[in-house]
Parts: C-alpha cells; structure tokens; sequence
C-alpha cells in the first residue's frame, strides 16, 4: 500500500497547473485594475477641466427711474492656478528627459 501511494502522482499534476493557472490570473487581475483605476482618475481629470473652463462673469447692469438710481453689479471670472489643471497631470510619460528637472507636464 505504501508503494502504491509513493507511485501515484495524478494529484501532484493537477496542483501545479493549478498554482500556475491561479497565479497568471491574480498577475492579470492586478495589471487589469491598475488600468482601470488609471482610466477613472484620467476621467475625473477630464471633469475637473470642464469645470474649471466655465466662465463665472456676470454683469447686472443699473437703471434709473422715480428719482431713484439703482446701481448695477459685476464680477470677472479670472483664470485660477488650477482652473484648467495643467500642472497636475496623473499620467506619467514613457520617457522624461533630464532638462525637465523632475516636473512631468
């Protein structure tokens, strides 16, 4: 019974396969999730372009009449640091040559 039992080795194929299987599906799954947490930050960035490229000006202008003046009001929607969000790219270049200085643009 022993002999038998040092002979047999249908259970030692399977497992093997099944390490490898398991391992190149976990390696797949990461590479994969990685890819999509990169798409929804791109997406999201995208968003906080659109909205930092709506112009907020706005001009209410006066009138007179029964001697009473009624002033009007304004406001002018400058560009802000990060209203078109150059500076904060999340995706990093294949290659970065040294006169950048470290800065990815």
């Amino acid at each position: 019974m022993i002999n038998q039992f040092w002979k047999e080795e249908a259970g030692f194929i399977i497992a093997s396969e099944l390490v490898l299987i398991l391992t190149i599906g976990c390696m797949a799954m990461i590479v994969g999730l990685s890819q999509i947490a990169v798409a929804v930050n791109t997406e999201l960035n995208d968003l906080s372009n659109a909205f930092g490229s709506f112009n907020q000006s706005y001009v209410a202008t006066g009138f007179e009449g029964n001697d009473s003046l009624y002033l009007g009001s304004m406001f002018l929607d400058t560009v802000d640091d990060c209203d078109l969000n150059t500076t904060c790219d999340l995706l990093i270049p294949a290659s970065r040559s040294s006169s950048e200085g470290g800065i990815l643009r």
